[in-house]
């Protein structure tokens, strides 16, 4: 690049981007509103091709570009905010509207990070910027198509954070957690026992298995979620009881489609169980493993806000390399990295031929020092020092994310105790009750019992507790807990229900079985089955629990989690449903299914390990199933359904 007059390096546009310009136009000018003519008169690159926009062709030329470029700078976390045009008497009868960098009201948060932090910061911030969070409940909704994502992929600015935590951006993120991230494009708020949670969801049926599966949760937007949701509702309490006299023997196996969890948490159908010696080792990365690295010019501008936030402080140029670009592998690739950060200091210090229009001189450069030593000290930023750091909106979001991340189990251990302890740190920067919830459809995080029935287990105890049955019944039993596991991205408690005399004598006994315990150990000695002894229970579905002491030493076998997942299938309930159209994608999902021609459609034939499921599974589908068999089942989905429309009715006129 050539040098010009008074040692300046002169402006080029080879790089073929203007985003950089005006930005520096618009951060120079902070907190000011500029036009758009006063953007196009100080952006070289619009200037020289649209001049002072005289004539309609060269304002729609401008436009259009400016609005690309805008939505370059957006798409990188930079927003910038626009205003009504107001009226000028320079226009000339032409009003323009005014735009500003959008900073927020409230100073950027910097903290220091260390380089084992930026692992799990990356997946949180890649979840963070993935997930759209709802808006306050007062704010008025306004219609958008059923079609639209409602998850764009950075909802609010947050690049700054790359300025704060160099190399974040050349982290590997686990494929498992991106594609499960991005096959969830729409997001809703939950309300669960009085707590919202943002929820990304894939579709529909997605989001109805979410609130299903979570007792007392309803939606609360979008409307069309939740109008949908009341569709399944009314199409579930109308299902006809399917004609059961029809052979399957002539259907035909469905091969079950692998769910991501199952190749990466369960290791091949191997379902995980949570135990005190639990792996701390992460799974190995595949070569596939997703990058947050992005564009030339992305490169340029998380260069650009790091030398804002550290202005005045020397960088080697081979420091700099490895934070934006990576780990070099030889001195070859250390060469070629070096030189690539130099030529985009050279880039970030260019000015225009006259030296007045944006080109722009985002920094002074100390060029004695680089040129003789290869370091980067840098001053006089043009004010891009307000964009470096977090937003505090954009840190609640991150928090939530970390939280998240610390109790799902689509991390392994060791990364949920990095994510907790991360998570901790910048929650005492967030204000009480700022931090917003959120959850991915199919991968819950801990439920509030986890740690009632870990303790339970650890310390050989009886587990009184309330759980939710199929139909949305309030159940309550006293069990032995023996083993918490992971399966398809949900927690699940294996219990010991042969419990004998072990709660005689206890409260537990008097408040949950009136007559007596002696009755009650009769009962369960009647058979000697294991569908007598065991009993797996989806952990979200149990509402309370107390620990309680046993009278006696409980003796439970030391059974194989693999091998109860396998009996809860072989001793599970045979159940048909008849959808209206044939050859239905989420048929093929369910694991051991045969189909069979029914009219214009399927029968399907399956066996169900837990009856609740199965009855949120029929509701959530609702909309392709008009028969389901045995009747015991088809009432339970009755049951629920009316009561969840009830529910809604109840909320409806409370409302008005």
């Amino acid at each position: 690049m050539a040098e010009g007059t008074n040692g300046r390096r002169r402006f080029s546009d080879k790089w073929g981007k203007h985003e950089l310009d005006v930005l520096a136009v618009l951060s120079s000018a902070f907190p000011q509103w500029l036009t758009s003519r006063q953007i196009a008169q100080r952006v070289k690159a619009y200037a020289d091709s649209y001049g002072e926009l005289a004539d309609q062709a060269a304002k729609a030329a401008f436009a259009k570009q400016f609005q690309r470029d805008r939505a370059k700078l957006a798409a990188m976390g930079i927003a910038i905010e626009s205003r009504q045009p107001e009226y000028s008497s320079k226009s000339e009868g032409q009003d323009f509207a005014s735009y500003r960098l959008q900073l927020g009201d409230e100073p950027r948060i910097r903290m220091h990070f260390e380089q084992e932090d930026l692992p799990i910061l990356a997946a949180a911030n890649y979840l963070a910027r993935s997930i759209s969070m709802s808006q306050e409940a007062s704010q008025p909704a306004r219609p958008v198509s059923r079609t639209t994502p409602r998850v764009p992929q950075v909802p609010i600015p947050g690049l700054g954070l790359d300025s704060i935590a160099p190399g974040l951006g050349t982290q590997q993120l686990p494929d498992s957690l991106v594609k499960v991230i991005d096959s969830r494009r729409f997001a809703a708020t939950i309300d669960v026992d009085g707590e919202h949670i943002n929820v990304a969801y894939t579709d529909s049926d997605d989001l109805a298995m979410f609130v299903l599966e979570h007792p007392g949760s309803a939606i609360v937007s979008p409307r069309e979620a939740a109008d949908a949701f009341h569709r399944r509702l009314q199409a579930a309490a109308n299902f006809e009881l399917a004609d059961e006299s029809m052979s399957a023997s002539a259907a035909t196996v469905v091969s079950p489609t692998i769910s991501r969890i199952e190749l990466t948490e369960l290791e091949h159908n191997k379902v995980k169980e949570i135990s005190e010696e639990e792996q701390d080792q992460p799974h190995p990365r595949k070569s596939s493993s997703a990058f947050q690295t992005g564009s030339e010019v992305d490169r340029r501008l998380r260069l650009m806000l790091f030398l804002s936030a550290h202005l005045g402080e020397e960088f080697s140029l081979a420091e700099l390399a490895e934070r934006f670009i990576g780990t070099p592998h030889s001195d070859d690739e250390l060469k070629k990295f070096v030189n690539i950060i130099h030529k985009d200091i050279n880039t970030l210090t260019t000015v225009s031929d006259d030296g007045e229009m944006a080109g722009s001189q985002f920094f002074d450069i100390d060029w004695t020092l680089l040129d003789e030593s290869g370091i980067v000290s840098a001053t006089n930023s043009l004010g891009l020092e307000r964009l470096a750091g977090i937003s505090p909106q954009y840190l609640s979001m991150l928090t939530a994310s970390l939280n998240y991340l610390a109790h799902s189990p689509l991390m392994t251990e060791q990364s949920r105790e990095q994510a907790e302890t991360l998570y901790q740190r910048l929650r005492s920067h967030v204000g009480p009750g700022d931090t917003p919830w959120l959850s991915l459809t199919g991968y819950e995080t801990e439920p509030p019992i986890f740690s009632v029935v870990k303790s339970a287990i650890n310390t050989e105890s009886l587990l009184d507790m309330e759980y939710t049955d199929g139909a949305g019944r309030t159940r309550r039993k006293v069990v032995a807990p023996a083993k918490i596991f992971v399966d398809e991205g949900r927690y699940y408690a294996a219990v010991w229900t042969d419990i004998g005399d072990a709660a005689k004598g206890t409260s537990a006994e008097k408040d949950a079985y009136p007559k007596t315990g002696k009755a009650k150990a009769q009962h369960l000695k009647k058979g000697t089955g294991r569908d007598r002894q065991w009993q797996v229970l989806r952990l979200s579905r149990i509402e309370h629990g107390d620990i309680v002491s046993p009278s006696t030493k409980l003796d439970i076998p030391d059974v194989p989690v693999s091998e109860l997942r396998k009996w809860s299938f072989d001793y599970g309930t045979a159940a048909v449903f008849i959808t209206d159209t044939p050859d239905l994608p989420f048929i093929k999902s369910l694991p051991g299914a045969s189909v069979e021609p029914c009219g214009e459609g399927q029968k399907v034939h399956v066996t169900m390990s837990s009856d609740s499921w199965f009855v949120a599974f029929c509701i959530a589908h609702a909309r392709h199933i008009s028969a389901v068999a045995p009747e015991t089942l088809r009432k339970m989905i009755l049951a629920r359904a009316q009561r969840e429309l009830s529910i809604i009715k109840e909320n409806a006129e409370e409302g008005a």
